[in-house]
């Protein structure tokens, strides 16, 4: 091999579009190809990926710590033996080994870590920004599963995309631009979030570039609507969108689809390290895991042990196509999420999930009943007075009782008691639980949201631990 190969020299790009394939293609192999190939097929990646865990110093620790041996995973059925691991592992291994950690393997002497790498990081979200990596050919393969998603919603050459991604060190946004680049023959506008490019210029830029597609999270595309309305321009009329792909989280479908003139909606899931794991079909009735690259199984949140289809649970995720650079190995995302039971209506062998539930690291449990305040969207959009913005604050008193505080952007006075007594009775009937309600004006938890600067905006400030 070439000591130092280039990017392009470390993969085949059709080779890898016939073992990943998108359009008709990819319908047709999961209407024809059975669970039990599948899971054939599955195996031999995993022992692939397993066999260069193996060669890595993380996963050394990670599993001689669980007094695992190299003879004792034998194949998928074996997964379960395996633990579990999560970002607080990550950062202990950058903090081990500055500035990338050890968990990769790049040049790490063998054949698989002497490739280029793309380095890009997490957000920081809910913490100090990850280091993530990728071998070039992992790269792409993160890449055309995003494509097949778009090109399986609608995304077609000439489309004008509209990405509110982040960018930045901040993966997300990067390789949201190489699929659509590489794969869709889209005109791909990099706009970012709000900081990076004011949201009054931006609906002017879509104005100007005529925009038909826009990619990103619900949140800021919502408050782009309301940016275009201020600004005299109609979503839909003006900006001629059609359809948005993006990560539609709890929020309400209808209000969003109406505030750009009733596009048409797409949600799909996945994270930094893993890329696409699953995303919505033309049916719309849950998200298709991408279970040619991706092994998912739902955990109980507590007791880490795997729950039944229908039950919620955290979602952990194996990438069967990460052997080289950075395996990720049962990795669990801290998302909730159930694999719902009814048959595809499109006749994919492939399981759905209902999608994003909540976080279950920013659950606040209130007197025994699990509260996600990411989940808290939907329920307060019952309301006609909801403005669209709320925060959640999590306190504990002395004697370790832990309380929420939903903090709620009204149309109408926000001193208005009995307003306030309307929604504190309604999130008790809906949550099971009651919790204190404050009423703000429109706009007054911008600085403490972040959505105008944040690709997520912040939904839990927790002072439990203060």
């Amino acid at each position: 091999m070439n000591p130092m190969p280039s990017y392009f020299e470390t993969f085949d790009p059709r080779a890898l579009l016939d073992e990943f394939p998108i359009d008709q293609r990819f319908a047709e192999r999961f209407r024809t190809l059975s669970r039990d190939e599948l899971f054939a097929r599955q195996n031999a990646m995993f022992r692939r990926c397993v066999a260069r865990a193996w060669q890595i110093p993380f996963y050394q620790r990670l599993w001689g710590k669980a007094g695992i041996e190299p003879d004792d995973i034998r194949g998928l059925a074996d997964i379960t033996r395996l633990p579990v691991f999560g970002k607080h592992e990550l950062m202990a291994a950058v903090d081990l080994h500055p500035p990338l950690g050890d968990f990769h393997g790049w040049r790490d002497g063998t054949d698989a870590g002497n490739t280029p790498i793309v380095f890009h990081t997490t957000s920081g979200t809910t913490g100090n920004p990850q280091p993530l990596v990728f071998s070039p050919r992992s790269r792409e393969i993160q890449n055309m599963l995003l494509a097949r998603l778009y090109r399986w919603h609608g995304m077609q050459a000439g489309d004008v995309v509209h990405s509110v991604y982040g960018h930045g060190m901040i993966n997300g946004g990067h390789y949201v631009r190489e699929a659509v680049t590489h794969y869709t023959q889209g005109l791909f506008c990099s706009a970012g979030t709000g900081i990076e490019m004011r949201s009054a210029q931006q609906v002017q830029l879509m104005k100007h570039m005529g925009a038909t597609v826009i990619v990103g999270f619900a949140d800021y595309i919502k408050k782009l609507a309301d940016v275009a309305r201020e600004h005299g321009l109609e979503p839909g009329r003006d900006i001629p969108v059609r359809m948005i792909c993006g990560h539609l989280g709890r929020e309400s479908r209808e209000s969003l689809a109406a505030a750009w003139g009733g596009v048409q909606l797409y949600d799909w899931y996945g994270v930094g390290d893993t890329g696409a794991i699953a995303g919505q079909g033309p049916d719309q009735d849950g998200l298709y895991l991408m279970e040619d690259a991706q092994y998912v199984e739902i955990l109980d949140v507590d007791a880490g042990t795997p729950v039944a289809d229908g039950d919620s649970g955290d979602m952990v995720v194996t990438c069967l196509y990460k052997d080289d650079i950075y395996p990720i190995i049962r990795f669990n995302t801290h998302d909730v999420t159930r694999v719902l039971t009814t048959p595809s209506s499109l006749g994919l062998n492939l399981r759905r999930i209902e999608g994003f539930l909540g976080r279950s690291d920013n659950m606040v449990k209130i007197r025994g009943i699990n509260v996600f305040p990411q989940a808290m969207a939907p329920i307060l959009e019952e309301k006609a007075a909801f403005a669209g913005e709320f925060i959640c604050m999590a306190t504990r008193d002395d004697k370790g009782r832990d309380d929420l505080t939903v903090h709620i952007e009204v149309n109408g006075d926000p001193r208005d008691a009995s307003l306030a007594s309307d929604f504190a009775s309604h999130l008790r009937q809906r949550l099971g639980v009651e919790v204190a309600v404050v009423l703000d004006e429109p706009g007054a938890l911008a600085e403490l949201t972040g959505t105008e600067v944040r690709q997520k905006p912040k939904r839990l400030i927790d002072n439990r631990f203060d």
